[in-house]
């Protein structure tokens, strides 16, 4: 079961997994939203993880079986350091495979049918 969970996390280290339990507590309101859409595999029958660790990096949703990570981002990612950083990050999780869909707040809050049918159509072309 270690070797599993290693596997699936790629071995983010403790203080990141321990990082993602308490995030898992404190959802934004457009992560909850998602959550509950995503969740027990209503989207296509493909199961999602929230506030799932990879390497040092915590992704808000994550199918495992399609190497996605589903990033719902706020105001903050609009910042020029923060969207340097997050094409780091984004180059890392390609260099594991993973590709990443980056959706906003308001995108999640507002127009979720048009969300869900992007996500289920990366899916289906993985």
């Amino acid at each position: 079961m270690t070797d599993y969970l290693e596997k699936l996390n790629f071995g983010a280290p403790p203080y990141i997994q321990k990082r993602a339990n308490s995030l898992r507590k404190k959802q934004t309101s457009a992560e909850d939203l998602l959550w509950r859409n995503l969740r027990n595999r209503k989207l296509g029958g493909y199961k999602f993880r929230r506030q799932h660790p990879i390497l040092v990096y915590i992704a808000d949703f994550y199918c495992p079986e399609k190497k996605l990570v589903v990033e719902v981002d706020g105001g903050i990612h609009k910042r020029k350091e923060q969207q340097k950083n997050d094409e780091i990050r984004n180059n890392e999780m390609a260099g594991l495979g993973i590709f990443v869909l980056r959706f906003t707040n308001e995108e999640v809050e507002r127009r979720m049918h048009q969300v869900l049918e992007k996500i289920r159509e990366v899916c289906e072309g993985r």
